[in-house]
């Protein structure tokens, strides 16, 4: 199901990368030149050279998302007050890499899917929701719903949910698993073996 999960959130990264808006609907309809624009320029060697696509990814998708908050929501509040600061940290920088990592091969594969946003129901202050669908040749609509939070005067993403399943939660589950086999340590040695060999 994460899988699933991450597959999809592909589509919004190629077409919904943040730039400063009055709204983050606005954010999330006009951001996706800067990723389509960075794929196509390199189209020749993008699925031949997974570091290419992995440095686009930092460039232009990390600074858009709270991935502090992220990690922290991933992680689960018990096991974060739990951790010393270091593990914190380290967990965030590979929690940030794993990230990077299983989406990179997924934009090397993009094939013209569009969003369709819808408009912000009611009022907001600092945190929003945007729903959407993922509109794809040859398939049903896919529903996707955004959490966004308001950091100065940017829009970042914090958590989505495809088929109201959400990513930060499929992550949870997850580490959920290491924690309970190995503690804190134990997680983060599987993430750092993990992100190694897929970085090799």
């Amino acid at each position: 199901m994460l899988k699933r999960v991450l597959v999809f959130f592909t589509a919004w990264m190629i077409s919904t990368v943040a730039l400063a808006a009055t709204s983050p609907v606005d954010m999330l309809q006009g951001a996706s030149n800067q990723m389509i624009s960075a794929l196509k320029q390199n189209q020749a060697t993008i699925k031949s050279n997974p570091t290419l696509v992995e440095n686009l990814a930092r460039q232009i998708l990390l600074p858009h998302m709270d991935v502090p908050t992220m990690a922290r929501l991933a992680l689960g509040r018990d096991a974060w007050s739990k951790a010393t600061p270091a593990q914190q940290q380290q967990f965030t920088t590979q929690f940030t890499t794993l990230m990077i990592r299983t989406y990179s091969t997924a934009l090397a594969s993009y094939t013209n899917q569009t969003v369709q946003y819808n408009p912000v129901r009611g009022s907001y202050t600092n945190q929003v929701q945007v729903d959407s669908k993922i509109l794809q040749q040859g398939g049903p609509a896919i529903p996707v719903s955004y959490k966004l939070v308001l950091r100065g005067n940017q829009w970042l993403v914090y958590d989505f949910s495809v088929d109201g399943i959400s990513l930060v939660q499929s992550f949870r589950s997850q580490f959920a698993q290491a924690l309970n086999q190995g503690g804190m340590p134990g997680l983060l040695s599987t993430l750092s073996a993990h992100n190694a060999s897929k970085g090799k």
